[in-house]
């Protein structure tokens, strides 16, 4: 048998010699083991090979003789019996050849010019079809988001652009267009035939190009999608997923959904609209004339003061924005007698209401879109969905405006109390210079912050508000400490009593954008962990 082999001697004086020997010897396997074991009392171990040089055998197989046996991966035995199977299952670096001068003769070889470029090219036409295919696919995925919009009427199932009260006119007309779609139901809104078209500048969901969104942006919407789309909405799921934000374009169903207007079934949810709306401009017959009454002309006056002192100035002045606006406001006052209209109010429609448009509309900035501009029936929806939006969130804080306004009065001192706790500092300060909390909180807590931060600031917070419970209530109360504690150098910097004042009125947040208020909300729900269950650590 020929074979290879590498040991390792252990002297008994204690230093190790090492020895390696390398041969090729007739013996057979039961000489070999009685010799191992009589002669060499220490361990041998074999020395696996190291694979030189490291040619691959399919790729330059040009480049080894045929009477060479390729190298071969080293297998570890779990037991090796005999040197037999030992030298079968394990290969060495003289396993490549006979001798020595014919690795160096191999290894001496040039590469073989031909299997060099062959390679190159196949590397480069690789390269061209992977770029090919990525670009196909940027183009394929920008054709899917201009098409998403197409399904959100279906996810809304009757809250989308025009809504299925539309359609009634034109029954002939969209049944025949139905059976021809019917398998499109579920990605498709409404046949074109039931949607009478927009005016000019106003750009239909199913048409419009909608802007490119980022990675992020399209994965939470599609997140949305999914949510929305099933039978029946899970309202905690979306309440989870609306605490980070709501895209723009499911933002009119998710807020109808969280402040309970709709219902989590989609298909109760059409008839619920047709019904809320018919309900709402009963009202507005029953009630709107009595506006010029002797009972109810101080509070109607009120409203038509307050409304030209709204934000954003350049919707206010609008006409059409004014008259729904004041039948908003004063059908409310009517309907709630306990409080009945109170400053501040007026400013809590101006989200649902702008929100609500952009469910019609595809331009980025609502306050400067002309409202009249829209059809009839899409403002009478708009009108009647903003009542009930907000009628459901003064409902849930409706004693900040009864008489005195206690839940104001009660939120602003123990907005002091928190204060105190979390940044003494700045609470001292305040009080060195006998600034009172109620002398610029009391906005904060009766128009929610609208007066402090911009209109796209406000509706990015309403998505949390409503997503917390309480929020409009309980949750608000820590983002204004949060809020407060924001401005903390800038009030230490401050050492007089006028101009802390008109500083803490004016705060400088022209400029904010959701990552501003998505610090701030941080904040707050960081405060919320450590103080709402334990109310008495807040307390001196």
């Amino acid at each position: 048998m020929c074979f290879n082999f590498s040991f390792i001697v252990f002297s008994w004086l204690g230093g190790p010699l090492k020895l390696k020997t390398a041969g090729t010897f007739q013996l057979s396997s039961l000489v070999i083991t009685y010799y191992t074991l009589s002669l060499f009392s220490f361990s041998i171990q074999h020395v696996y090979g190291a694979q030189h040089p490291p040619f691959d055998p399919l790729l330059h197989g040009t480049l080894i003789k045929p009477g060479s046996k390729p190298p071969t991966t080293p297998v570890k035995l779990k037991k090796v019996s005999t040197f037999q199977e030992f030298e079968s299952n394990t290969s060495d670096a003289w396993d490549l050849g006979d001798d020595d001068d014919e690795l160096l003769a191999i290894a001496a070889e040039n590469l073989n010019t031909e299997v060099v470029m062959e390679t190159a090219h196949k590397v480069i036409q690789n390269h061209s079809k992977l770029q090919e295919q990525h670009k196909f696919q940027e183009e394929h995925q920008q054709e899917e988001k201009q098409v998403e919009s197409a399904e959100l009427t279906s996810i809304a199932c009757g809250d989308n652009r025009l809504v299925k009260s539309v359609s009634e006119g034109h029954t002939s007309s969209s049944s025949d267009n139905a059976s021809e779609n019917s398998s499109m139901q579920r990605s498709q809104s409404l046949p074109q035939t039931s949607t009478p078209p927009l005016v000019s500048g106003v750009a239909d969901f199913n048409t419009s190009v909608t802007p490119a969104l980022t990675e992020r942006e399209a994965s939470r919407l599609d997140k949305f999608k999914q949510l929305l789309a099933g039978p029946n909405t899970n309202l905690e799921e979306l309440r989870k997923l609306s605490w980070s934000g709501i895209p723009k374009r499911v933002r009119p169903i998710a807020w109808k959904l969280l402040s309970g207007y709709l219902p989590a079934n989609v298909d109760r949810r059409e008839s619920t609209l047709q019904r809320k709306r018919k309900e709402y401009f009963a009202f507005v017959e029953q009630y709107y004339d009595s506006r010029n009454d002797e009972s109810h002309q101080d509070t109607y006056r009120q409203i038509h003061i307050d409304i030209p002192r709204m934000s954003p100035e350049v919707l206010r002045l609008q006409p059409k924005v004014t008259e729904i606006f004041e039948r908003i406001l004063f059908i409310w006052a009517i309907r709630h007698p306990a409080s009945g209209y109170v400053q501040g109010i007026n400013d809590l429609v101006t989200p649902f209401f702008v929100v609500f448009v952009c469910e019609y509309i595809e331009e980025e900035e609502v306050e400067n879109f002309d409202v009249s501009s829209l059809p009839e029936e899409v403002l009478q929806n708009i009108e009647a969905d903003s009542y009930w939006c907000m009628s459901k969130l003064l409902d849930g804080i409706q004693d900040n405006y009864t008489f005195a306004q206690p839940g104001i009065q009660k939120k602003v001192k123990m907005l002091e109390e928190l204060v105190s706790r979390i940044d003494e500092q700045v609470h001292v300060h305040l009080d060195q210079h006998e600034v009172k909390y109620l002398q610029f909180a009391f906005r904060w807590m009766n128009n929610l912050l609208m007066r402090e931060v911009p209109l796209r600031c406000t509706i990015r917070l309403w998505d949390t508000y409503q997503s917390e419970p309480e929020g409009f209530s309980h949750f608000h109360l820590y983002v204004c400490a949060a809020f407060l504690v924001r401005w903390r150098k800038e009030i230490l910097e401050e050492k007089d009593f006028q101009e802390l004042l008109i500083f803490l009125q004016n705060l400088p947040t022209v400029h904010w954008g959701n990552e501003e208020i998505s610090v701030l909300l941080a904040e707050a729900y960081r405060l919320k962990f450590a103080f709402a269950d334990a109310p008495n650590h807040y307390k001196k």
